[in-house]
């Protein structure tokens, strides 16, 4: 029996049943009926990018593969239905795992978030080769009666709002990820959001996409920004303060929202969700990326975060 044929024996004596699907798993494709849009997002994970493999348990590495997708479906408040994984594994395995023993590891990482959130794991490809491992996954959502939320919708006066504690994520975070789903389905369904984008690259920089999608600027108050304590400790041996980490670290998977000001001022007091929310800036008319430091006064602020880039 092929490696594809002993896993997909596996997956059907281990994932549960996907009532929602007229065809699942094990078929050329899959048939699902969805009452809303459909919402698709897909992420590569690669070794020696997104994580290492001869040092990370590789269930962890499942769970970040799947949740990285999931928070891209929080960041428009859709509602998880499917995922899809494609699986390109190193022929050899690692020093301790069969390539048939890597990939159920992977999948092992996968479920329970897939089971917390309501995800059906309906099919995907797997394949063996010489490079090291890349996991593709494609996650599909439906979109609720308020509709998708989206990058482009944040107007000028509008409040800046962030859920959770950023910076430090590569202390152990990173790998941790806990896509705000239901915190961002809460949050759209309870009040009235304009824009909103999860922070996987950086705040700094996911702040100015967030900004250049709704062809506005924004200002980032300094001394507002809440910072974890995985960036105090980051900061005792890189060099870097605490603060630029929470700016420019990335994979916090945290939500950034623009909220118009009275909303924001009612949710703020509220605190509605298990997690933190704070103000931390304001939109603006003026294009750009700005900081408004203690004494109010403005300056550029540079998007710092992740980038991928190619050798040129």
């Amino acid at each position: 029996m092929s490696l594809e044929s002993e896993l997909i024996a596996w997956l059907k004596g281990n994932l549960p049943q996907a009532h929602q699907f007229e065809v699942g798993l094990g078929d050329d494709a899959a048939v699902l009926e969805l009452d809303g849009r459909a919402v698709v997002t897909t992420d590569m994970l690669t070794d020696g990018v997104d994580f290492l493999l001869e040092e990370v348990e590789p269930q962890l590495i499942g769970h970040k593969a799947l949740g990285v997708n999931l928070s891209d479906l929080a960041a428009m408040a859709a509602e998880p239905i499917a995922a899809f994984v494609s699986l390109a594994l190193p022929r050899a395995g690692t020093e301790n795992l069969s390539p048939l023993e890597l990939a159920i590891e992977l999948y092992q990482g996968m479920l329970p978030l897939a089971e917390l959130h309501g995800v059906t794991i309906a099919g995907g490809d797997t394949n063996t080769w010489d490079g090291s491992l890349a996991i593709s996954i494609t996650a599909i959502g439906e979109t609720t009666s308020r509709g998708p939320l989206r990058r482009s919708g944040a107007r000028a006066g509008d409040k800046v709002l962030v859920t959770g504690h950023l910076g430090g994520s590569i202390l152990g975070r990173h790998l941790q990820v806990e896509p705000r789903i239901r915190e961002a389905l809460q949050l759209h369904e309870q009040y009235k959001l304009h824009a909103g984008i999860d922070i996987s690259d950086g705040l700094a920089l996911d702040a100015s996409r967030l900004a250049t999608a709704s062809d506005c600027g924004i200002v980032l108050e300094m001394e507002s920004i809440p910072i974890s304590g995985a960036a105090y400790d980051l900061s005792n041996t890189t060099g870097k303060t605490p603060l630029e980490h929470a700016l420019g670290d990335g994979e916090d998977f945290e939500l950034l929202l623009a909220v118009p000001p009275e909303e924001a001022k009612n949710l703020i007091a509220a605190q509605p969700i298990d997690v933190s929310i704070t103000c931390i800036g304001e939109f603006i008319d003026s294009s750009g990326l700005w900081k408004e430091e203690i004494d109010g006064s403005l300056s550029p602020l540079t998007p710092t975060g992740y980038q991928h880039e190619a050798d040129r």
